[in-house]
C-alpha cells in the first residue's frame, strides 16, 4: 500500500508541476505559477526516492504506469475532458506493466 501512495504523490505532484508549467507557456497563465510549479516538480522527484526499489530506473518503468493513469484522471476532473475507450485501454495497459516490473519476484 506504501508503494501505491508513494506513486500516486508522485504523479500528482509532477501532474501539478507539469500543468503550472503549460498554463504559463500555454495558456498565457503569469509566471509566478512557475514557483509552485517548480516546487511541485521538486516534490514529485522527492517522493520517487521513497518508492521501494533497489534501482532507480526499475522504480521510474513502474511509476510510468501509475502516471499514465493519473494524467488521464488530471484530464477527465480538471480539464473537464472525458477519456475515450483508447486513452482507458492504453492506461490499463500501462498500469498492467508497470505491476508486472514492480511486483515480479526476482531472482539474485
Amino acid at each position: 500500500m506504501t508503494t501505491i501512495l508513494v506513486y500516486a504523490g508522485a504523479a500528482l505532484a509532477e501532474i501539478v508541476g507539469c500543468f503550472a508549467v503549460w498554463a504559463w507557456m500555454r495558456q498565457g497563465a503569469s509566471a509566478l505559477w512557475l514557483v509552485p510549479g517548480l516546487l511541485s516538480l521538486a516534490a514529485f522527484a522527492w517522493l520517487l526516492t521513497l518508492a521501494p526499489s533497489d534501482f532507480a530506473g526499475r522504480a521510474y518503468a513502474a511509476y510510468g504506469g501509475v502516471y499514465i493513469a493519473a494524467s488521464l484522471g488530471w484530464l477527465w476532473a480538471v480539464e473537464k475532458q472525458r477519456p475515450d475507450i483508447w486513452d482507458v485501454t492504453g492506461a490499463v495497459l500501462c498500469v498492467v506493466g508497470a505491476a508486472i516490473i514492480l511486483l515480479v519476484p526476482r531472482g539474485t
